[in-house]
């Protein structure tokens, strides 16, 4: 069995090899990457199962990589910092980051984090059904290829907001709350404030715009939380 490929990004050697060690331990196999330049070339060269990136390097922060990678691929990134704050913890998740963790952390926190945004993804995909397509006016969702398209080209979402489309999109014109949403997307054990949700909602609206669909499928009920909205449905 093929073990999980994690892209380790720091400029510090001794995190890069503290990092190493206890993924490695953990049965994961690591690519490491010093500066923020060698880690987009080494994603743009081989496929990872997810990126640990950190936030504070010197000849290209965390978050140009992270914006340069959300605009090739949808794999799952957790930004390392050693900044808490919540407003830098809301710009990761802004421009792509599927999870923040600012040091120090412990290891055991670090895998938790690993092994459910990886859990997901693989029991998202496992529950799917072959050749589902949720064909909309302009808009298909792909969820077996977690691909979606606007009017027949191809449009880049994270793993969450990509899960997040999707969930809402099949729910019909189900009213969802924002803790139903991390609940579902999440889990029961995820301990940050739903206001993440409006984050990726936020991410999802802005590209379905760029892409230029014609409506706004993704509606906010005030007072409850969201709901999809596709043209044939329209009040």
């Amino acid at each position: 069995m093929t073990k999980p490929q994690v892209l380790i990004v720091d400029d510090e050697w001794n995190m890069r090899n503290l990092l190493r060690i206890y993924l490695r331990r953990a049965g994961f196999d690591t690519e490491e990457a010093a500066t923020g330049y060698e880690a987009l070339q080494k994603i743009e060269q081989q496929a990872f199962s997810l990126v640990l990136l950190d936030v504070m390097m010197p000849d290209m922060d965390g978050w140009q990589v992270c914006k340069s990678v959300r605009a090739r691929s949808n794999v799952p990134i957790i930004m390392l910092t050693a900044r808490s704050e919540t407003r830098d913890k809301v710009l990761g998740l802004g421009i792509g980051a599927d999870d923040y963790l600012s040091k120090p952390f412990e290891p055991e926190e670090l895998l938790a984090r690993i092994h459910s945004l990886l859990r997901r993804s693989l029991l998202t995909r496992a529950a799917v059904p072959q050749k589902e397509v949720l064909g909309f006016p302009e808009l298909n969702i792909y969820p077996e290829a977690r691909e979606v398209e606007v009017k027949g080209e191809k449009v880049v979402f994270t793993l969450k907001e990509f899960d997040l489309l999707a969930a809402l999109a099949r729910g019909g014109q189900r009213v969802y709350t924002r803790e139903e949403l991390v609940e579902q997307l999440w889990g029961n054990d995820y301990g940050g404030e739903t206001r993440v949700v409006d984050t990726h909602i936020k991410n999802i609206r802005e590209k379905l715009q760029k892409a230029e669909l014609s409506y706004h499928p993704v509606q906010t009920v005030w007072g409850l939380g969201y709901k999809f909205q596709a043209p044939e449905h329209a009040e």
